[in-house]
């Protein structure tokens, strides 16, 4: 299980109600829950809420539940609930044994229905859907009562087991709490508390035609499993008062609180679980886990490690109102935990060969490379160098500006781990393009180290062209191409083309074939890379995880719809 992480302070608003809770008797033990929906996959903004609610949980020596809220039959699947447990896991939390769904409760949320009607705080409503919506009233004129909402609590009674026994079908008739359709709280306005679903429930099959409300089950699930702490997000503060209304009017046998805190919004993302369906279902996205995605499932596909995510919350921490973290902060993170931890290999994205010319013919050396510059104990690795060896495309300039410290016609640098070079000459094709370097290599800088003292400004990696292995690189972008997704309307108007560049004609050295899958590693100059599932030994696949560098700052604020945003300043 994950350590507790909290805020730089040791403390939030959060914690410091729950502490206050215990002092003053209010509670004798924290118990919290994470209660997701079964309708899709979860999103980094769900990371937040997981850590704080399994977070608080460990640090004052209570227990958190996963529950699920499967009263929806219609949008659940078991590849969602799958899909939930496990990134809840990989994130570095455990449940134990408390795994509960809301099915779980059904009888029971029922028999508290019925005692709604029967104390003449609920009834049955024939309304059609777009009238009832009509007689809500608005944000400044009070709604109407229903014309059904005046029958006797035995015709209610007889109305609501006959939906139950499924004499009618859907949207005939619904549950309705009675509390006050001039509210200024919408939600009050005699809310639905059942509805009619003929659907099969992944769980409970056919058993029910009627389901709860998300509003009706969540308190009373919370009250059954004992929650002292319902802690969720801002956009359930107006629900606040029915969670309290319903608690207050069924006999329930504990007493939880709610207490809303800001969910997290990153930019150039969308965390709307609807938006993220739409760009499955349209195939804008290969799936759930593609790495553009802000899915836990497409985040760890990128190569993004749980620990990197836990400490993105922690310093982001938890606050009353609603804000937009900066993307820059988020890849920041992922380069701080990545850097001490990540091996060093080396990769040529786009492959420019340089000969040595003299370096004699078919013969090859075997040279040492460190696998960590901070961490002896990662030890070294053999590299094959030889006369023909390959650099990146953009190490090379035939007119280079003085400070321009690569390739060059005359110019000399370091090959990492090898020797020093001097490009003598460039051979082009018939249209002009750089195809190969002629070069030369002093025998006594082996290992790259300078014989008499002298100082080569440039340290270029390179790949062997005796033992290269050829693979394919995913270079990916941000999936938006601006910092406020839909903004000017349709999200999807804003979706970047160029979220995704393959590069097919990579090279990396062999050591790469052994790149566990998902486990970043750094690409010496280029960025964070993991290996991909959909790689094999003859053709590896890699995803760029993060760049090494931020260059947020030059597209912060700007749309970059169309352009390839390269955080790594190479790509």
């Amino acid at each position: 299980m994950a350590e507790p992480e909290t805020t730089d302070a040791g403390r939030d608003f959060i914690r410091d109600i729950i502490q206050a809770d215990l002092d003053a008797g209010r509670a004798q033990s924290v118990v919290t829950r994470f209660p997701p929906e079964p309708n899709g996959y979860l999103h980094i903004g769900h990371a937040k809420s997981i850590c704080l609610n399994f977070g608080v949980a460990q640090e004052f020596g209570g227990q958190c539940h996963l529950r699920f809220d499967d009263t929806n039959p219609v949008k659940e699947e078991q590849e969602f609930i799958d899909a939930i447990q496990r990134d809840v896991r990989w994130l570095g939390f455990d449940w134990g044994e408390h795994l509960y769904h809301a099915s779980d409760y059904f009888e029971q949320l029922y028999d508290w229905a019925e005692h709604l009607v029967r104390t003449g705080h609920a009834y049955v409503d024939d309304t059609p859907p777009e009238a009832m919506r009509s007689q809500r009233g608005t944000l400044t004129e009070p709604g109407q009562n229903s014309p059904f909402r005046y029958r006797s609590v035995e015709e209610n009674l007889d109305l609501f087991r006959r939906m139950r026994a499924g004499e009618y079908p859907n949207g005939t008739c619904v549950l309705r709490a009675k509390i006050d359709m001039a509210s200024g709280n919408m939600n009050l306005r005699d809310p639905v508390l059942y509805r009619i679903l003929h659907a099969t429930h992944p769980r409970t099959g056919d058993a029910w035609c009627i389901y709860p409300t998300y509003d009706f089950a969540h308190g009373q699930s919370d009250a059954i499993e004992g929650i002292t702490h319902s802690v969720c997000t801002l956009e359930f503060e107006d629900h606040k008062p029915l969670y309290d209304w319903l608690i207050e009017h069924l006999p329930v046998p504990s007493r939880p609180r709610q207490y809303e805190f800001a969910r997290l919004n990153i930019g150039f993302m969308v965390l709307s679980k609807r938006v993220l369906t739409r760009l499955v279902q349209d195939k804008h996205v290969t799936g759930w886990d593609d790495p553009r995605m802000p899915t836990l499932a497409g985040i760890r596909r990128r190569g993004v490690p749980a620990a990197a995510l836990r400490e993105f919350v922690r310093r982001v921490g938890v606050a009353r109102a609603n804000s937009v973290v900066d993307i820059a902060q988020l890849d920041a993170t992922i380069r701080d935990t990545l850097n001490p931890s990540a091996v060093r290999r080396m990769a040529v994205l786009r492959p420019l060969k340089l000969v040595i010319e003299n370096w004699p013919e078919g013969h090859t050396e075997t040279l040492e490379a460190i696998n960590h510059p901070d961490d002896p104990s990662a030890g070294k690795r053999p590299i094959t160098f030889g006369r023909e060896i390959y650099v990146e495309q953009d190490d090379f300039m035939e007119d280079a500006p003085k400070k321009f410290f690569r390739l060059s016609p005359g110019r000399e640098v370091r090959l990492r781990y090898a020797y020093f070079v001097t490009c003598q000459s460039a051979v082009k094709d018939a249209s002009g393009r750089v195809v190969e370097l002629r070069c030369t290599y002093d025998p006594a800088s082996r290992g790259g180290n300078s014989p008499d003292g002298r100082k080569v400004q440039g340290t270029l990696h390179w790949v062997g062209a005796s033992d290269a292995v050829r693979a394919e690189i995913r270079l990916y972008n941000p999936l938006f191409g601006r910092p406020d997704p839909g903004a000017n309307g349709d999200v999807m108007a804003d979706l970047n083309p160029a979220s995704l560049e393959v590069l097919t004609g990579c090279l990396i050295e062999p050591a790469l074939l052994q790149a566990p899958v998902g486990e970043a590693v750094q690409f010496e100059r280029m960025g964070y890379f993991c290996a991909d599932s959909d790689g094999t030994p003859d053709r590896p696949v890699f995803n760029r995880t993060v760049g090494l560098r931020d260059t947020w700052a030059k597209v912060s604020g700007a749309k970059v719809l169309g352009a390839k945003v390269s955080p790594d300043g190479r790509g």
